[in-house]
């Protein structure tokens, strides 16, 4: 088992099982795994801080069996942690990342996918974000996202609300919705998203559902309004995904997302670590807005 000492903001950290294939058919290991977060830390840093962190970890890789772990396991006495509500009501100690070090210290521990709420763990029910989470069903892929992404974006542009998308890194698109305004709850981003979800339903039938039942998604895109939800997280933007490859959910500019969906080639909307890293060493943080812009529901 090869191990290394890293001192990172003079903290000690031992890294373990560096040449462990995580990505077996890409050859990706945990030491390329560690050197992707390393890079990217500077842009996912902002959007993971004080935001309690549910794991997704695969310590066989991404082809074995793999779980979720919203209680922070044992860790260093320097990781910052918080007490949230679980579902049940009990109290529950989270991991928050809010350094390099505790990044790197979670991906020693193989969570290649890193999942955080809309809401910060100290105000836990109040989100800085509403979400669509565009998901294709059977026959639907990303470009049927794209068309839905667009229309969305356009209907809230009317509303005079700024939206910001990413690829899942999955098979949809998540377009973000910034609030940033104390005063907004989950009930209202829920009662608001599910209320545009039916508004395009209605006006879309053979593109869009707010259905959840895969009956209702067939060669559809469903609008998953109900991640605007306390107890629900979402792929943090620049997470990689456990997929055949080492894909991230990354953010697009409207432009790119038009150009590339006009290629038709869903291949083209998936980012790699590779590309997501080389872009946002050219580009900076294309999602930084969604932190900082407030914005206020209207009243529908």
């Amino acid at each position: 088992m090869s191990q290394k000492i890293v001192e990172i903001a003079g903290r000690r950290l031992s890294l373990s099982n560096l040449e462990k294939d995580l990505y077996p058919s890409h050859g990706f290991t945990k030491a390329h795994v560690l050197e992707y977060y390393h890079r990217i830390a500077p842009c996912i840093l902002p959007h993971l801080k004080d935001r309690a962190l549910t794991l997704k970890r695969y310590p066989e890789g991404v082809e074995k069996d793999f779980f979720f772990e919203k209680r922070c396991p044992p860790h260093p006495a320097w990781v910052e942690t918080a007490e949230i509500n679980r579902d049940d009501g009990e109290r529950m100690t989270a991991c928050l990342v809010n350094n390099l070090e505790t990044l790197m210290w979670v991906e020693n521990l193989a969570s290649l996918e890193l999942h955080v709420p809309l809401a910060r763990a100290d105000s836990p029910e109040t989100p800085d974000s509403m979400v669509f989470d565009l998901d294709p069903g059977e026959q639907a892929d990303i470009l049927d996202c794209a068309r839905v992404a667009f229309i969305l974006r356009d209907l809230l542009s009317r509303l005079r609300l700024a939206s910001y998308v990413k690829t899942s890194g999955q098979k949809g698109l998540h377009v973000y919705v910034p609030l940033n305004c104390a005063k907004t709850t989950f009930a209202d981003t829920k009662t608001f998203s599910r209320a545009m979800a039916v508004v395009m339903q209605k006006n879309y039938p053979d593109l869009v559902t707010e259905k959840m039942a895969k009956e209702h998604r067939k060669a559809r895109v469903f609008i998953n309004w109900s991640q605007n939800d306390s107890s629900k997280t979402m792929a943090c933007v620049y997470s990689l995904r456990a997929r055949e490859k080492p894909m991230v959910s990354f953010p697009l500019e409207w432009k790119d997302l038009e150009r590339l969906a006009g290629e038709g080639d869903p291949e083209r909307l998936q980012v790699t670590h590779g590309e997501a890293v080389s872009r946002v060493e050219k580009m900076g943080d294309l999602f930084r807005e969604v932190l900082v812009k407030k914005q206020r529901l209207p009243h529908l």
